[in-house]
């Protein structure tokens, strides 16, 4: 466990117990999640974000994906080119996300962090089309996070 996050009073156990298993069915073999959970902290720092905010988005980037896990896709761990169906599969993820966060009971601001999560500046990203400022910027937090460290894990 990444030090900081379990030590974190009121840290969701749930949260705890589901990063690592998001993590092993992407295929990451460091943790992800965690990874993710620590960068958005230190940009949440330093665009001020009040520490309700900060807690949001930490658990959101230990669940951000746990609705691939939920599709549990043979597709998502390929390392291949999608179809055109998969990717539109795929895109259900933040939603399906939304909904098990719901089900976990974590807080509605942490809800839709998970589901904005692949909303993109010009509108083209997923589920919503969200564009520019209608983004949080809790959430495009999360999105260039969760690209950061995609692209610079191993």
């Amino acid at each position: 466990m990444q030090s900081g996050i379990a030590e974190i009073p009121g840290f969701d156990e749930k949260v705890l117990r589901i990063a690592p298993q998001v993590d092993r069915f992407e295929g990451y073999a460091e943790a992800h999640g965690q990874r993710i959970a620590s960068i958005v902290d230190l940009l949440g720092a330093a665009f001020n974000l009040a520490s309700r905010d900060r807690f949001f988005l930490r658990q959101a980037a230990l669940v951000h994906d746990v609705g691939e896990l939920k599709m549990d896709r043979e597709y998502i761990g390929s390392g291949r080119i999608l179809t055109v169906e998969e990717r539109l599969d795929l895109q259900r993820h933040p939603v399906i996300g939304e909904q098990e966060t719901a089900k976990m009971g974590l807080p509605r601001g942490v809800q839709l962090l998970v589901r904005w999560h692949h909303e993109w500046w010009n509108g083209s990203g997923y589920p919503d089309g969200l564009a520019a400022e209608q983004i949080p910027l809790a959430a495009r937090i999360l999105r260039i996070s969760d690209t950061y460290a995609a692209l610079t894990s191993k």
